[in-house]
């Protein structure tokens, strides 16, 4: 196991991309969780962006919820959008809280992270559900370095995704 970020929580080396089961037939995505928890995977990653990944997650992660780490995202910017996803998540995947919640592929500057920091943006939601114990932690994925180290200089966060 391996701590990860600043969360002192320990996660398997290898997590789960929970856009593996997208479109799966009906029980395969429980017969791929039950496997991979069999073989020590405790992270657990999934964004609505990927399709209906987190309808099919919810019932096959619902045993293993206490078990497990897992981490959702939003691409969305402004406040409404990412309040609304935030709990369209949370009931699909049958949890009342994530472990850790990212705002999911930050590329551009302008439009993306000063959207997200401004007034308005999606930041506040994310603040406001860690304050009720809706998140845990706050992470944030970015492609280029540029969006990254912006995010970075607006919020302390606890994990940082990023392509290498």
């Amino acid at each position: 196991m391996n701590s990860l970020g600043k969360t002192e929580l320990l996660v398997s080396p290898l997590g789960f991309g929970g856009i593996v089961v997208m479109n799966s037939r009906a029980g395969q995505a429980a017969r791929i969780v039950e496997e991979a928890v069999e073989f020590g995977i405790n992270y657990f990653d999934v964004a609505p962006a990927y399709g209906n990944a987190e309808e099919k997650l919810g019932p096959a992660l619902e045993p293993f919820r206490k078990d497990i780490f897992l981490s959702c995202k939003t691409h969305l910017r402004d406040a409404a959008g990412a309040r609304d996803a935030l709990g369209k998540s949370l009931k699909h995947l049958r949890t009342d809280y994530f472990d850790l919640y990212q705002l999911h592929g930050l590329v551009d500057v302008e439009k993306d992270v000063k959207v997200a920091f401004s007034a308005g943006g999606a930041m506040e939601v994310v603040l406001e559900a860690k304050r009720a114990g809706l998140i845990r932690n706050i992470g944030f994925s970015a492609h280029t370095s540029e969006a990254a180290l912006a995010a970075m200089n607006e919020y302390d966060f606890d994990t940082v995704m990023y392509p290498v």
